[in-house]
C-alpha cells in the first residue's frame, strides 16, 4: 500500500520511539540483573577474557600507530612557532582527553560488541533465549549481565593501556625520529596533563563501554523486532551491522556532549 512522506515519517518517529523505549527497559533489567544472586564470577571472568584481553592486539596495534602519527604531525605543526618542547604535552592531553577513549570504544565495538550482537542474535532466532524463559531462568543474570560487567571493567582498563603505548609512540616519532629533546617532552607531559584531564578521560571511558555492550547486545537481543531487518541469517547479519554502526555514532555524540559538559 503506498504511503505519503507523512505517513512515512509517522511510522518512523513511532518506531524509534517505540524501540527507545525497549533499549531504556533493556538497560534497566540488565542493570537489575547484576544484583541478582547467584553471582556468575566465572562467566565475568570469561567476558573479561573476550573483551579485555582479546582486544589487546589491536589496542596496542591502534594506540602505537596514533601516538606516532600524533608525534609527526605534532612536530611539524609546532615547529613552525619553535615549540617543539610542547609536542609531550600536545600527545598526552589528545590521547587522554580524546583519542584514547574514543578509539578504544570504537575498536572494542567492531570487534567484541560484534561479537556480543551476533552471539545474542542467533540464541534469539533459534529460541534459545525463549527456552531460557521457559525454564524460569532470567536471561539476563545468565548472557546479558555478565557482559555489562566485563565491558564496563575492560573498556577504561584498555583506553589506560591505549593512553600509555599511544603517548610511548608518540616518544618514539617526537624523540628518537624529530629529535625532540626527551627532557622537554617529558616534562611536557608531566606539566600540562592535571588530574581533571584523567578523570574526564576515565568518565567517558566508563560511559563509552557502557553504550557499546548496551547498543550491541540489545540489537542481537531484540533481532525480530528491527525494522527490515529479514529473517534468520539475514536478520542477525543486519542487526550486527546495525549495532556497530550505532554505537560507534552514539560515542561520537557522546563524546562531544561529555566535553561540553565536563571540560
Amino acid at each position: 500500500m503506498h504511503r505519503n512522506p507523512i505517513e512515512r515519517f509517522g511510522d518512523t518517529g513511532l518506531y524509534i520511539l517505540q524501540d527507545l523505549g525497549r533499549m531504556t527497559l533493556y538497560l534497566a533489567k540488565a542493570m537489575r540483573g547484576l544484583f541478582k544472586r547467584p553471582f556468575r564470577f566465572r562467566e565475568v571472568l570469561r567476558q573479561i577474557h573476550f573483551i579485555g584481553a582479546g582486544s589487546l592486539t589491536v589496542i596496542f596495534c591502534t594506540a602505537a600507530s596514533t601516538g606516532m602519527v600524533l608525534g609527526l604531525q605534532g612536530y611539524y605543526s609546532l615547529h613552525k612557532f619553535g615549540a617543539e618542547g610542547m609536542l609531550g604535552s600536545a600527545v598526552s592531553l589528545t590521547l587522554i582527553m580524546e583519542l584514547g577513549p574514543v578509539l578504544t570504544a570504537l575498536m572494542v565495538a567492531g570487534r567484541a560488541g560484534s561479537a556480543m550482537c551476533a552471539e545474542l542474535g542467533i540464541m534469539r532466532i533459534t529460541e534459545q533465549i525463549d527456552a531460557l524463559d521457559c525454564m524460569a531462568i532470567d536471561p539476563f543474570r545468565y548472557c546479558i549481565s555478565p557482559k555489562f560487567l566485563a565491558a564496563i571493567l575492560s573498556v577504561p582498563l584498555l583506553t589506560v593501556i591505549f593512553d600509555v603505548i599511544g603517548i610511548g609512540g608518540g616518544y618514539v616519532a617526537g624523540v628518537n625520529l624529530m629529535g625532540v629533546n626527551p627532557g622537554s617532552y617529558l616534562e611536557g607531559m608531566r606539566s600540562s596533563v592535571t588530574n581533571h584531564d584523567i578523570q574526564l578521560g576515565v568518565i567517558k571511558s566508563f560511559v563509552f563501554g557502557l553504550l557499546v555492550v548496551w547498543i550491541c547486545t540489545g540489537r542481537g537481543f531484540f533481532v525480530r523486532e528491527i525494522r527490515g531487518a529479514g529473517f534468520g541469517a539475514e536478520s542477525v547479519s543486519r542487526a550486527t551491522t546495525q549495532a556497530v554502526v550505532l554505537s560507534s555514532i552514539t560515542v561520537l555524540v557522546f563524546d562531544y556532549l561529555l566535553t561540553a559538559v565536563l571540560l
